[in-house]
């Protein structure tokens, strides 16, 4: 089974503790996830994967069934990294002309906020250790 963020939203206990409790949980476990219908209504795919996802889960059932589907093409999501804390993250999501139904989602970070010193944080955190796994000659 091929990865999929729907997938990790609503059957993944994880999902619980990447994206923190509050207002932005019911936009980052929303079934805008999956990809509105509209895209192409007879994919066998996307049918059978918001058929796993209503029976698996009764969160995604609940809003799948208020029809509360739509893309959401900028904001901010917060999430929690569990070096760092939680952040908050300005997106935008971009079509791609050369791949239809392919969409690049940019990430990024306020200069000087919270966030943008987390992030440096982490990706010092990050280099630190590949430098330890990297084999010296």
């Amino acid at each position: 089974m091929p990865p999929n963020f729907a997938r990790f939203a609503f059957l993944d206990g994880a999902a619980h503790r990447f994206y923190p409790i509050g207002t932005s949980r019911p936009t980052s476990r929303s079934p805008t996830s999956v990809r509105p219908p509209s895209q192409d209504p007879h994919d066998k795919g996307l049918h059978d994967l918001v058929g796993e996802l209503s029976t698996r889960s009764e969160e995604f059932r609940r809003r799948w069934g208020a029809h509360n589907v739509r893309t959401h093409g900028a904001g901010t999501k917060h999430f929690h990294h569990h070096i760092v804390g939680d952040l908050a993250l300005a997106y935008e999501s971009l079509d791609l002309r050369a791949e239809p139904g392919l969409t690049m989602t940019i990430y990024t970070a306020e200069p000087g906020s919270p966030t943008a010193e987390s992030l440096s944080l982490l990706a010092s955190w990050a280099a630190t250790r590949q430098d330890y796994a990297t084999p010296r000659g």
